[in-house]
Order: structure tokens, then C-alpha cells, then sequence
């Protein structure tokens, strides 16, 4: 991989490294999300890109999860995509932002309507006594909005890495990877090379 070959712009060529993974594989957004906490233990599950632009990645959790307890307390995170079919990894590491209700709610209004029951049914991230106490409160949801669009919760919503390190990586049989990171600098993006 040559420098020449990727964008100037790295959300522009995260994108294009997007598209390329999505023609080909099964759940391409799926990606390591990386939190911490103020005290600096991390934590790491996978969840899926649900936006990208110029402002950065976005996803969306209940907010009272582990997850957004640590974005609350520490808003930074770190990405990591995986595509081992094609031999390519991506990381990006940034700063945190909640987005705003309108944004929650256009991608909320898209979802499945037994996915928006489950985020109101379950206290993500906490202590259960067992599945059926999990079982019985999806149906005391469902009940409550039946015949109804199911809301909003007031706790679930979105999230936006904005990105100060975006890092291509691809693969090489001889172990020398190509590695080709940004940095944002800052209005602009500084762009070298890496040892594998």
C-alpha cells in the first residue's frame, strides 16, 4: 500500500475502505469499540457503524450501559475494524460526543420493532436474576406500546467518535504490514508511514 493510494482526506478514505469491505463481507460495520474508565480500566465489545461523515463515526446504546457510562466519565474511545478476508485493518482513536435527540430518533424510527421493545426491556450492562425476568419485562413493553410506534427512551441515543488518529493497515505475508497513519494537526490531517 503507497501513501498515493489512500485520500488525503482519511474519512474519505475510510469510507472507500468501507464500501470496498461491505461488497465482499457479511456485517463490514461491526467494529471493537474501546472505552475507559476516569481510573484508566478498559473495557472492549463490538458494536456496529451506523454513520460516517465529516464529523466523525456514530453508533447507538443505551446510555446506562458500561459503554456510556464510561464515554460519560471519560470521552475518549478507540475503534478498531477488522476485515481478515481481505487483509485490512482500521483503528481510530478520538474524542466523544453524544448526538443530539433528532439524530436518536431518525436512527431509532429505522429500527426493527422487536430491537426498540428489547431497548426499552433491558438494563444493559446490569446485574439480572434471570432470563425470564428479562423475558417478562420485554412483554410488559410490548403491552404498554401496543398499537403504538415504540419512542424513544429518554436513555438510549447516539454516539460520535471525531477522530485525531485514523491508522490503514494491510496486510503482507512476510510479517511487514503496511501502516499508514493521520493525525489531525490541527484544521488539517498529517499523514506517515509506520513500522509494522
Amino acid at each position: 500500500m503507497e501513501e498515493r493510494e489512500l485520500d488525503p482526506d482519511p474519512i474519505v478514505a475510510l469510507a472507500s475502505w468501507l464500501d470496498e469491505a461491505a461488497a465482499t463481507l457479511p456485517q463490514a460495520s461491526a467494529m471493537t469499540l474501546a472505552t475507559c474508565t476516569p481510573d484508566g480500566r478498559p473495557s472492549a465489545r463490538v458494536v456496529l457503524l451506523r454513520g460516517i461523515d465529516e464529523r466523525g463515526l456514530g453508533f447507538f446504546t443505551n446510555r446506562e450501559s458500561r459503554k456510556g457510562v464510561e464515554l460519560r466519565e471519560n470521552p475518549r474511545a478507540a475503534l478498531c475494524f477488522h476485515w481478515w478476508e481481505l487483509g485490512r485493518q482500521l483503528r481510530v482513536e478520538g474524542t466523544v460526543e453524544e448526538l443530539d435527540t433528532d439524530e436518536s430518533a431518525a436512527y431509532w424510527a429505522t429500527r426493527p420493532r422487536p430491537s426498540k421493545i428489547a431497548g426499552w426491556a433491558s438494563p444493559q450492562s446490569r446485574a439480572i436474576a434471570s432470563r425470564s425476568e428479562l423475558d417478562v419485562a420485554f412483554a410488559e413493553h410490548e403491552a404498554r406500546h401496543a398499537g403504538e410506534d415504540v419512542p424513544l427512551p429518554p436513555f438510549w441515543g447516539g454516539y460520535r467518535v471525531r477522530p485525531d488518529s485514523i491508522e490503514f493497515w494491510m496486510h503482507r505475508d512476510d510479517r511487514l504490514h503496511d501502516r499508514i497513519r493521520y493525525r489531525r494537526a490541527g484544521t488539517s490531517w498529517k499523514r506517515e508511514r509506520l513500522a509494522p
